[in-house]
């Protein structure tokens, strides 16, 4: 057995979850929070057999996007002036971890 917990950006977490949900998989869904942008965040946890992940990891591949987007950044230019210049960063997209279950018991 394994545990896939995935973090995913919030505008693509519904569609996510749909689609495991779709193929039968049980999603649990934490609303959780960036530390870089502090922006929305859902993690999903999903319980599979081993021969699954694959099928879970492409579900989140395909319905996860990266996206850019611009935020304000500042740079000393001397005597104390810090203007504030806009940085173009790429976000969302999904960050996936798969780990082995020693046990499971549903109760």
């Amino acid at each position: 057995m394994k545990l896939v917990m995935a973090i995913i950006n919030a505008e693509d977490a519904q569609t996510v979850i749909s689609h495991l949900t779709k193929e039968s998989f049980s999603v649990t869904k934490l609303a959780t929070t960036g530390g870089f942008l502090k922006t929305g965040n859902t993690t999903i946890i999903v319980g599979v057999e081993a021969d699954t992940v694959d099928k879970v990891i492409s579900i989140i591949n395909e319905h996860s996007h990266s996206r850019k987007q611009m935020i304000p950044s500042t740079s000393e230019l001397g005597m104390g002036f810090f203007p504030s210049v806009p940085v173009e960063i790429s976000v969302g997209g999904a960050t996936v971890f798969v780990m082995d279950v020693e046990r499971f018991e549903k109760i």
